[in-house]
């Protein structure tokens, strides 16, 4: 009477641990490269948001439609101003938000909250993951001011574009 034995032999299992060990490690680079590209849309989010928000305000301090204490530039005088509101000078404005507290008068609110850098370390406040760029430096050197005129990546890295993500 012969026996038939069922199974997988230990050759075979090595064999297919070998195969899907190649196929993981062949994976890897994709898997890192999809999550860099995902922190590469979340930055362009946020870039493209504070850089719409310091646009609004500059907008409205121009039209006079803020009492802002702004310097001379226009530009707000820290990001927290833009999350904090500023009172309205006189007719409401177009496309900001407006906490309307006491009366006829309120407050203009450009953003409800400071967007992180998603490639800053997570310990730090939203505010400091930003390198700020005042009205009066350049940008190929920006440096803070008394306003902000633009933000930009403190991350050493390097874009998967080839760009390095403090020139966004």
């Amino acid at each position: 009477m012969k026996h038939s034995l069922q199974g997988y032999t230990l050759i075979e299992l090595l064999v297919v641990l070998a195969v899907m060990a190649i196929l993981a490690a062949a994976a890897m680079p994709m898997v890192e490269i999809a999550a860099q590209r995902e922190r590469e849309r979340e930055l362009k989010r946020a870039l493209w948001e504070i850089r719409d928000a310091i646009d609004a305000y500059k907008r409205a301090n121009d039209r006079g439609e803020i009492s802002a204490g702004a310097s001379r530039s226009g530009y707000p005088p820290n990001l927290a101003v833009l999350v904090q509101g500023v009172e309205l000078a006189g007719k409401p404005l177009e496309g900001a938000a407006v906490a309307n507290s006491r009366g006829t008068s309120g407050r203009v609110v450009f953003l409800r909250r400071i967007p992180r850098d998603p490639f800053a370390p997570s310990g730090l406040p939203a505010e400091q993951t930003w390198g700020l760029r005042s009205f009066m430096s350049s940008a190929e050197q920006p440096q803070p001011g008394d306003d902000v005129f633009d933000v930009y990546s403190l991350s050493p890295r390097t874009g998967l574009n080839g760009i390095p993500l403090r020139r966004w």
